[in-house]
C-alpha cells in the first residue's frame, strides 16, 4: 500500500510538471530543420510520462505534440517492435534485400504478392519524392504542423526505445533489419495506408507494366472484367470489415448517446490496432485504438464524443483507358495530340543476387497498370493501355482527421472535421455524443466520377464495370472526360463534403460494410453517385442481421452500455435463423436414401442458431453453409427472392432442391468425420487459437453466416478444426455517458497489445475475449491512479 501511494504521488507530481510545461509554445522548425531531421533520425530532448494500467494499456501524457508522439512511438515499440520494423522494411523498399524477392509480404501495407513488386513500388515512391511533396503541401490540403511534430516525435520515441532496450521477441531478435527510423519513414507508412484501396491494390500491375513487344496482346473481355471487378470490390470478399452503431438519446435510458464499434481487422501484421490514451493537458485527451505506426487514435472516445469506422463501399480508384500513338506505345493521345509517358527507372537490392532494375510508366492520370489482381488483367497492347487514378495518392490528411475527432466535443464537431479536412480514404464514420446525437457519414476521398460523367465518358469496358462494381473506366483521350472539381473539395478531382451520404440524429445509425442505403432502414439514404455504392440492392447477411438487431434495440429503448455489450457477444447466426430449419427438413428427406446423413439432420435441428463456444451444431452448419454458398448462386439459393421493398427480410426460405444442396451437406458431414470431429462437437473445441502452447477457444463466425461478432478462422482438419484467425473483431468499444466527467466505456482488444510471446500482454485480452469479458476503461485521472497494476515510466530521448 505504501508503494502504491508513492507511485500515485510520483505520477501526480510528474503530471503537474507536464501541465506547467504545457503552457510553453511547441517547438517550431523551418524547412532546413526538417531536412536535417531526416538525415539524423533522432534529434532534440523529447520525453513523456507513461502510466500503464491493466492489460498493458498506456496512458501517455506530454506537453505538446512532438513529446506526445515520442511517448506513443516508445510505447508502440515496446509492444510491437518486430511488426513495426517489418513495416518500415516494406516502405523503404527493402524486403527483397532482407527476405528474398519471391517471398510474400503479409499484406498489411499493400496487395503486392511478392517482395520484389512491393519493393519496386515503394522504392519508386521514394525516388519520386512523393511523400516529401505531400508533407510540403500547406494545410489543410497537406498535413498540419501538429501531425508533422507528432511524426517527428514518434520516430524519436521508437528510436529511443531501440537504443535503450533489448529486443526479446523471437520474430526479430538480433535481426539486422531492425533499424532506427526517420519522420519520413513514419510518413511513408501513413501514405501506404492511405493508398491501400487504390495504388496499393494495383502494385503487381504497376510494377509489371512493360510496353508491348512484337507479339499481339489480347483485348479485355468486358463481361468477364465486370464480374471480376464485382468480386474484387465486393464488401463480403474484403480482408477487412466492421460493424458500428450509434444510438441517439431517443433510445437510451438517460437521453445521452451510445456507440458500439466493432472493426474487423487483421489479427496479425501491420494493420493491427493498439490501445492507448493520449493527453496534452488543456489541449487533448482521447482514448482508443491506433493502427500500428500511426501517431493518433484512429477509433476512440473522449469525455464528450465517441466514434468508430467501417470499411466503406466507395471505390477509391478509377481507370483511364489510353489510346496510344500508333508510332509509339509509350505515348498516348489527348484530344488528338501525343503525350509521352514518364519513365521511372527503379532499382532494388536483392538478397543473394544483383540488384533488380525495372521501369514504371506514368501518365497525367497516374501509373500504367496491367491488372488489378490476376482475375482482372488490363493488357498493354499496341493500341491501348490503362492508367490508374488514385486521389488518395495526394492525401496525407487521415491523421489530421483523427486528431480533429479526438478534439471534438460533439457529433457536429465530427462532421465539421470531415468537412474541413476531408482525409479519410476508405472508411465510413459512425459517432455519438453525450448530448444524445447520433451521426453517420460516408465521407471518403473518392474520384469525382458522377453518374453523368460515367455515362458520357465510359469506354466499352467502363459501360459494364461501372454499373457492376463502381469501377469507372473513362476515355483518357478526351480532356472533356477529366474528373473536374467540386468547389467545397480540399483537393482537385474529388467529391466535396456536400456530396457525401450523411445521416444525423436517427434513433439508430448502423453500418456493416454495405452501402449507405440502409444506415437506418426507416430513413434510407439515396441520391448518391454509383461510385459511393448501390441503392435498393441485396444486403449482406451481416447487414441484414445487424439491422434486425439494432432496430429492435432502438424500438425497445432504455438502452445502456450493458445492452451494447450484450449485442457484441449475442453471437446470433442470421443465416442459421433463416436456413437451419429448412436445411434440417431437407436433410431428413435425403436421409431416407442417405443413412450417412441421419445424425446430421438431428444435429442441425437441435442447433441453437448461435456461434458461442458451447454451441453444438454450429460447426456442422458452418462447414455446410460455406460449401453451399460457394456452389449455389443467390438466385437458386432462396425460394423467395430479394425485394427492395423488404430488403432486411428477403431473400428467404432455403431452396433445398437446389443443385448442390445434397453435395454441400454430404461434403460437410464427410469432412468432419474424416477430421475425427463429432457432428455435434462444441464450437470452441474446434475453433481456437494457440497462445504459448495453450488453446484459447473462440466464439464468433464467418461473414456468410452474418455474425456481428465476425471472425475469419483458418481451417486445418489435421490440426483439429479452425486453428487460427486471419481477421475479425479487433478493437471493440462500447461507450456512453452518465452525466459525470468520465465516459462510461468498456473496451476489448481481441488479440491483445503485444505480438511478443514473452510479454504478459500477449494473450491476456484474447482470453478475456474467449470468456466474453471486457476491460473497464480508465479514462479519468482518479481511475488511472486507482489501478491495482499502475506502473509509471518517465521516458526520455537521452
Amino acid at each position: 500500500m505504501h508503494l502504491r501511494t508513492r507511485l500515485r504521488q510520483l505520477t501526480l507530481t510528474s503530471i503537474a510538471l507536464v501541465t506547467a510545461a504545457a503552457g510553453l509554445p511547441p517547438a517550431t522548425a523551418g524547412a532546413s530543420d526538417a531536412a536535417s531531421r531526416d538525415r539524423h533520425p533522432s534529434s532534440g530532448g523529447l520525453s513523456a510520462l507513461i502510466r500503464y494500467t491493466e492489460h498493458g494499456i498506456p496512458h501517455i501524457v506530454a506537453k505538446d505534440y512532438a513529446n506526445l508522439g515520442f511517448g506513443t512511438g516508445w510505447a508502440q515499440a515496446a509492444d510491437q517492435v518486430c511488426t513495426l520494423a517489418d513495416g518500415f522494411v516494406t516502405v523503404r523498399g527493402e524486403r527483397s534485400r532482407h527476405f528474398g524477392p519471391d517471398a510474400a509480404p503479409d499484406g498489411s501495407l499493400s496487395s503486392a504478392t511478392k517482395n520484389l513488386s512491393s519493393d519496386l513500388y515503394f522504392a519508386g515512391v521514394r525516388d519520386a519524392g512523393t511523400v516529401e511533396k505531400l508533407l510540403a503541401t500547406p494545410a489543410p490540403a497537406g498535413p498540419s504542423r501538429q501531425i508533422k511534430d507528432s511524426m517527428r516525435g514518434w520516430a524519436a520515441g521508437y528510436n529511443a526505445w531501440l537504443k535503450q532496450n533489448r529486443i526479446t521477441d523471437p520474430a526479430c531478435k538480433d535481426a539486422d533489419w531492425v533499424r532506427p527510423v526517420t519522420p519520413l519513414d513514419v510518413a511513408r507508412r501513413g501514405f501506404a495506408v492511405s493508398v491501400l484501396g487504390g495504388q496499393g491494390r494495383g502494385i503487381d500491375g504497376i510494377t509489371a507494366a512493360t510496353p508491348p513487344g512484337a507479339a499481339p496482346v489480347g483485348a479485355v473481355d468486358p463481361e468477364r472484367a465486370a464480374g471480376a471487378a464485382r468480386e474484387i470490390f465486393a464488401s463480403d470478399k474484403a480482408d477487412m470489415g466492421s460493424n458500428a452503431v450509434a444510438f441517439s438519446g431517443k433510445t437510451t435510458a438517460n437521453g445521452r448517446g451510445l456507440l458500439l464499434g466493432n472493426p474487423h481487422y487483421p489479427w496479425k501484421g501491420g494493420r493491427r490496432f493498439w490501445q492507448s490514451q493520449q493527453t496534452i493537458p488543456g489541449e487533448l485527451n482521447v482514448s482508443g485504438g491506433s493502427l500500428l505506426g500511426t501517431t493518433v487514435v484512429n477509433i476512440g472516445f473522449n469525455d464528450k464524443v465517441a466514434w468508430s469506422h467501417t470499411v466503406a463501399t466507395g471505390v477509391t480508384l478509377n481507370l483511364h483507358q489510353l489510346t496510344l500513338d500508333p508510332a509509339d506505345p509509350t505515348a498516348y493521345l489527348v484530344d488528338g495530340k501525343p503525350e509521352r509517358m514518364t519513365k521511372r527507372t527503379v532499382s532494388v537490392p536483392v538478397k543473394g543476387g544483383a540488384p533488380v532494375t525495372r521501369s514504371q510508366w506514368w501518365t497525367r492520370y497516374g501509373p500504367v497498370v496491367t491488372g488489378l489482381g490476376p482475375s482482372l488483367p488490363l493488357p498493354w497492347s499496341a493500341t491501348t493501355a490503362y492508367a490508374l487514378n488514385d486521389p488518395n495518392a495526394a492525401n496525407m490528411r487521415g491523421s489530421d482527421t483523427a486528431l480533429g475527432f479526438a478534439k471534438s466535443r460533439s457529433t457536429r464537431d465530427i462532421q465539421e472535421t470531415l468537412r474541413r479536412v476531408q482525409g479519410l480514404p476508405w472508411v465510413n464514420t459512425v459517432a455519438a455524443d453525450s448530448a444524445g446525437h447520433s451521426f453517420f457519414s460516408q465521407s471518403q476521398v473518392l474520384p469525382r466520377i458522377t453518374d453523368e460523367l460515367a455515362q458520357r465518358c465510359s469506354t466499352t469496358l467502363g459501360k459494364v464495370t461501372y454499373p457492376a462494381s463502381g469501377v469507372a473506366v473513362l476515355d483518357g483521350s478526351r480532356t472533356d472526360c477529366a474528373l473536374g472539381s467540386d468547389k467545397d473539395a480540399v483537393q482537385p478531382g474529388i467529391f466535396g463534403p456536400s456530396k457525401m451520404p450523411t445521416l444525423g440524429d436517427a434513433p439508430y445509425t448502423n453500418n456493416s460494410n454495405d452501402s449507405a442505403w440502409l444506415t437506418n432502414a426507416d430513413r434510407p439514404l439515396t441520391g448518391y453517385e454509383r461510385i459511393f455504392g448501390t441503392v435498393a440492392t441485396p444486403r449482406s447477411m451481416r447487414t441484414r442481421g445487424a439491422v434486425e438487431d439494432v432496430s429492435a434495440m432502438a424500438e425497445k429503448g432504455g438502452l445502456t452500455v450493458g445492452d451494447l455489450q450484450r449485442q457484441q457477444f449475442a453471437n446470433r447466426a442470421p443465416a442459421g435463423d433463416l436456413a437451419a430449419a429448412d436445411a434440417a427438413k431437407g436433410c431428413t428427406a435425403l436421409a431416407a436414401d442417405r443413412p450417412d446423413l441421419r445424425d446430421a439432420c438431428e444435429v442441425l435441428g437441435r442447433w441453437d442458431r448461435t456461434v458461442n463456444t458451447g454451441s453444438r451444431g454450429a460447426l456442422l452448419f458452418d462447414r455446410f453453409w460455406r460449401r453451399l454458398v460457394a456452389s449455389v448462386s443467390p438466385a437458386q439459393l432462396w425460394k423467395v427472392p430479394f425485394s427492395a421493398a423488404d430488403p432486411v427480410r428477403t431473400p428467404n426460405t432455403l431452396n433445398t432442391a437446389a443443385p448442390g444442396f445434397e453435395t454441400a451437406l454430404a461434403g460437410a458431414v464427410a469432412e468432419l468425420k474424416a477430421a475425427g470431429i463429432t457432428l455435434d462437437a462444441p464450437l470452441g473445441k474446434h475453433q481456437f487459437v494457440v497462445r504459448n502452447g495453450k488453446r484459447v477457444p473462440l466464439h464468433g463466425g464467418t461473414e456468410s453466416l452474418g455474425i456481428w461478432n465476425k471472425i475469419e478462422p483458418v481451417w486445418d482438419s489435421a490440426g483439429g478444426g479452425y486453428t487460427d484467425v486471419t481477421t475479425g473483431s479487433s478493437h471493440i468499444q462500447a461507450v456512453g455517458w452518465d452525466g459525470g466527467r468520465c465516459p462510461v466505456a468498456r473496451t476489448l482488444l481481441t488479440y491483445a497489445q503485444s505480438s511478443n510471446p514473452s510479454s504478459p500482454y500477449y494473450s491476456d485480452q484474447t482470453e478475456l475475449y474467449s470468456g466474453e469479458r471486457w476491460v473497464t476503461s480508465r479514462f479519468c485521472e482518479k481511475d488511472i491512479l486507482r489501478s491495482p497494476e499502475l506502473r509509471v515510466e518517465r521516458v526520455r530521448e537521452r
